[in-house]
């Protein structure tokens, strides 16, 4: 039976403050009551929002099973079915019905300073003006709008105008080629594209438009290009077309009355990023997505009426979806949007974001926390050496990867002042909510592990036969019974749906999306990446994760992508491409001091792997780089790092955050 090796021991512990626990929203009771009956968690976790018609069956779950013809049926599922509600009066009119008007949804700040604070109040005018004028541009329930953005308040305003009409939303990083948006708009059949003349991106006002025009050149369902001024540029203009937002939604009357819809109505089509194949466009629904964003929000963020939220994520992205639109949203949170990068016009922008609307919680990547660490190696400078008030904050949280335990650390010290809970969340664009995370008012947690799945979840480490390994064993991490939030299907491909997701184990009937995870002695998990990342070293099955953390414990290195490559020998053998921590280290251009450092931190670095986790587990070879490939999301990929060791083709690269970084490890890389 094959199972991933377990070679990372972390031993550090961090339990719950105790003030943190005694105010928590769930305590240790949770999970066993919620495992009493797990449908009826779910139904009192749907109570929690406000439902025009209730359900009359909470599940209808029919897994993927052989035929007579010997093939698998496609799984089907359905929550809360019968029930009715009208997902952005959730987020929205509700609240100021309940006398919340006054209260602010959300902070704005623009990358080049402008702000904006948007109550409750204003919101429900601004989405209604918007849910007007998309009917009179003759969008429907049912029809796909494709939302092309950057992060700004009239992207918040039109995706719930969207969800509130019972459309469905596709919304794409403003970052994306016209090419990448052509195939979403083409893929979905989109009545509708929503885009800006440009936006603001590392000081520079940067054409959107054009990108735009591309995307709906082709053959396509396309009506209408509704467009934001944002920057004031010129753009080419298509009429009849092609229309205003501030002529036609800011002129739109600021009432409107909201029609209730089906449970099982999609939301949204999320695309997954591309970097292998055919972008997956995963249909999310309204009752049981919006539950579970509510209850996971407020679970393992222990949210509270006087929290201000941040999730840094662009609110393309599912992390956004979740936990920074559907999720806090529907709890009534104040939330933080901001619609530029890390380092403009400073490194220390998020801090002096969070110092200024007094950020309570704030959830991140982890790439971005390795980036902070090379950033600041002495550390986040506090308003005593001129720097930034942080005390605000009182929960911190992870997604997107498996977060190293160093870099876990800094993020407590540094960030949370050594005393604020870190959620470190997994799930996915298919999960449509986190499953495995902790509770941070009762969980011991542990750097880098994810702990276990939230209350009235499930998940195992399996082998490849579908058998739950042993405690300190690895595998595969699967989902072995239905959850609200998960994804319907595929969009126009159902059956993509059954063979990416359920076929491996279908004699199971779990959820696999291609995960390693191991347990450790108390059953908790750690996820160890993609299965299809996993090295093979003479029979050692290795992590990548595992590795790239040994590599970020070592006080000279930032961050650390890892890939295996073919070997006549051992089958496999472990090249490490780092990104020093130092600030002494090259200009992004110059080769030759790459190569150099290479030569200089080689041995140091594979012996200090050697002692983290083991012999068999020393790269080959160090390459130190400037940056490191990565989806728009955050991910690094570790695909393409093999690639261009091996030097092969490298397919399709229109998710990748900075094209260039590619070009710059070739360069390093070629002999």
């Amino acid at each position: 039976m094959t199972t991933i090796s377990n070679l990372l021991d972390e031993r550090r512990r961090f339990p719950a403050p105790a003030d943190f626990a005694a105010d928590a929203n769930l305590g240790p009771e949770a999970w066993a009551e919620a495992e009493l009956d797990p449908i009826a968690h779910w139904e009192r976790a749907a109570r929690r929002l406000q439902w025009d018609e209730e359900w009359h069956t909470a599940l209808e779950w029919e897994p993927a099973t052989e035929q007579a013809d010997g093939t698998l049926s496609v799984p089907r599922a359905a929550w809360f079915v019968g029930g009715r509600l009208n997902v952005a009066v959730n987020c929205v009119d509700r609240h100021v019905e309940a006398g919340n008007g006054a209260k602010i949804a959300l902070h704005f700040e623009g990358e080049r300073g402008d702000r904006r604070t948007i109550t409750y109040a204003d919101l429900q005018r601004e989405v209604a003006r918007a849910a007007n004028a998309l009917t009179a541009l003759g969008v429907g329930k049912g029809d796909r709008v494709v939302v092309y953005l950057p992060v700004i308040p009239e992207t918040v305003v039109i995706t719930l105008a969207i969800a509130r009409i019972g459309a469905v939303h596709s919304l794409v990083f403003g970052g994306f080629s016209g090419e990448a948006v052509r195939f979403r708009v083409e893929d979905t059949g989109a009545k509708l594209l929503v885009t800006s003349d440009g936006q603001f991106r590392r000081g520079t006002a940067v054409a959107t438009k054009p990108n735009a025009d591309h995307a709906v050149s082709g053959d396509n369902a396309i009506e209408h290009v509704l467009v934001v001024r944002r920057t004031g540029q010129d753009v080419p203009w298509t009429e009849g077309r092609d229309v205003w937002w501030h002529d036609v939604v800011d002129t739109a009357p600021d009432e409107h009355t909201p029609e209730s819809f089906d449970a099982e109505t999609p939301l949204f089509i999320m695309y997954t990023s591309g970097t292998t194949g055919k972008p997956k466009g995963l249909v999310h629904t309204s009752g049981g997505y919006l539950t579970q964003a509510s209850w996971a929000h407020w679970a393992h963020f222990d949210a509270k009426p006087d929290d201000v939220h941040w999730c840094t994520a662009d609110l393309a992205w599912v992390t956004a979806h979740t936990y920074e639109l559907y999720g806090p949203l529907s709890n009534g949170l104040t939330q933080v949007i901001y619609e530029g990068t890390p380092d403009t016009p400073h490194r220390a922008r998020h801090f002096e974001i969070i110092e200024r609307y007094g950020v309570t919680t704030y959830y991140t990547a982890p790439t971005l926390i390795r980036t902070f660490m090379s950033w600041f190696p002495a550390g986040i400078p506090g308003p005593d050496a001129g720097g930034f008030d942080l005390s605000s904050i009182r929960l911190l949280g992870t997604v997107g990867e498996a977060i190293n335990p160093e870099a876990w650390v800094w993020f407590h010290e540094n960030v949370g002042a050594g005393r604020a809970p870190i959620v470190d969340t997994w799930w996915q664009s298919e999960t449509g909510a986190a499953i495995v995370a902790p509770l941070p008012g009762v969980t011991t947690l542990k750097p880098g592990s994810a702990t276990r799945p939230l209350p009235g979840l499930s998940a195992l480490v399996v082998d490849d036969a579908g058998e739950e390994v042993p405690r300190g064993a690895g595998g595969y991490l699967v989902i072995d019974r239905p959850w609200p939030a998960m994804a319907r299907t595929i969009w126009g491909n159902p059956e993509r749906y059954r063979d990416s997701y359920w076929a491996r184990f279908a004699d199971r009937g779990y959820y696999f999306a291609g995960d390693g995870a191991k347990y450790d002695e108390d059953g908790d998990i750690w996820v160890l990446g993609r299965v299809d990342e996993v090295i093979n070293v003479s029979g050692h099955r290795l992590s990548t994760i595992e590795i790239e953390s040994a590599l970020v414990s070592s006080p000279v290195v930032a961050e650390a992508g890892v890939t295996g490559v073919a070997h006549d020998v051992t089958g496999q053998t472990i090249v490490a491409f780092v990104i020093p921590r130092s600030t002494a280290r090259p200009e992004p251009d110059d080769v030759a001091g790459w190569r150099a450092l290479g030569t200089e931190l080689t041995e140091s670095l594979r012996s200090h792997v050697a002692a983290e986790i083991g012999p068999v587990a020393k790269p080959s070879r160090i390459v130190p780089v400037p940056d490191l490939p990565k989806t728009r999301s955050g991910k690094i990929l570790r695909r393409i790092l093999a690639d261009l060791v091996e030097g092969r083709a490298l397919g399709d690269t229109t998710s990748l955050q900075d094209p260039a970084s590619i070009d710059r490890i070739a360069a390093i890389l070629t002999p």
